[in-house]
């Protein structure tokens, strides 16, 4: 289903870009992205949302003729309410739910319509992104979500799959039979594990998941390091930084490559918009570069 190769997140939005107003990366930073991806050896890139910045990032590939997939989501919002996310309380009207759902459906027409137009750029499709958890801002009812597989694999003809947290796919039995990839997302970081720690953890839910389904393909959608954390007590103080990092890719890599595992780093480039108002949020700072396109410590 997948040759085996290296896998790296992308959103390559830089300083005044976010999608939460729209404004994207350019076609020539694009452009420089990719060489930046390509040049550094991997092959697969995973983006979250059926826009035209990633219509123009499969064109991009495309122009430049470097061998690089890409897994693309549909940007799902929520259509319940969930009082247990505690950053995010809402309470949306009956009408404003219908209205949400509506939205969704048409990102999944959308990302059909990217698939197509672009087939031997797209790989894989998701049919979400942590839509699952207790504590999700995005939550959609398993039902919706096995709707949409449902309507990407005849519209695509792709592999279809669903990007999740280790600890919410113990109980995703019933979507999993729909789906054809498991794509597991592991953060030792943020269980307040320390780095000396981390690769034990990530191995432990591999395993644990490959055992769960095991007529899947299993692969991880994010793994990663933060290099700041100022902001959330879970991680342990002095965790986050660049030489952490490196330490944690080398022992990943060495361990992942070995044993030809799918894994998409989370991620190439720092993110400004996300977060609150500080630079040093964990949120902006999962980047294997820097916002302004400098290498971190890990590829100096």
């Amino acid at each position: 289903m997948f040759e085996w190769g290296r896998a790296v997140c992308y959103s390559g939005y830089r300083e005044g870009q976010s999608p939460l107003t729209c404004t994207y990366p350019t076609y020539e930073q694009i452009v420089e992205d990719i060489k930046i991806i390509d040049e550094n050896g991997f092959k697969y890139i995973r983006m979250y949302d059926p826009i035209s910045y990633a219509e123009m990032t499969c064109q991009v590939i495309k122009d430049l003729g470097v061998n690089i997939k890409l897994m693309l989501g549909p940007g799902l919002i929520s259509e319940v309410n969930n009082p247990g996310c505690p950053w995010m309380q809402t309470n949306f009207s009956e009408d404003e739910l219908k209205e949400r759902a509506a939205h969704n459906d048409q990102n999944i027409d959308n990302l059909i319509k990217i698939a197509n137009k672009y087939p031997d750029v797209i790989n894989a499709v998701s049919v979400g992104n942590e839509n699952t958890p207790s504590w999700g801002a995005n939550n959609v009812p398993v039902e919706r979500l096995i709707e949409f597989a449902e309507r990407l694999r005849e519209g695509t003809g792709k592999p279809v799959t669903f990007n999740e947290g280790a600890f919410e796919w113990e109980s995703l039995d019933e979507l999993a039979k729909h789906l054809d990839i498991i794509s597991v997302h592991s953060y030792p970081l943020w269980y307040g594990n320390t780095v000396e720690e981390a690769l034990e953890v990530n191995k432990q839910w591999y395993n644990k998941i490959k055992e769960k389904y095991p007529d899947k393909f299993v692969l991880f959608s994010e793994v990663g390091w933060s290099t700041d954390c100022a902001d959330f007590s879970q991680m342990k103080e002095g965790q986050a930084n660049e030489e952490n990092q490196k330490k944690y890719y080398d022992e990943f890599w060495e361990w992942a490559d070995r044993e030809k595992i799918i894994a998409y780093m989370f991620e190439a480039f720092d993110e400004p918009w996300k977060g609150g108002k500080g630079a040093n949020e964990a949120e902006k700072n999962w980047g294997m570069y820097k916002v302004d396109r400098i290498p971190k410590f890990m590829f100096q």
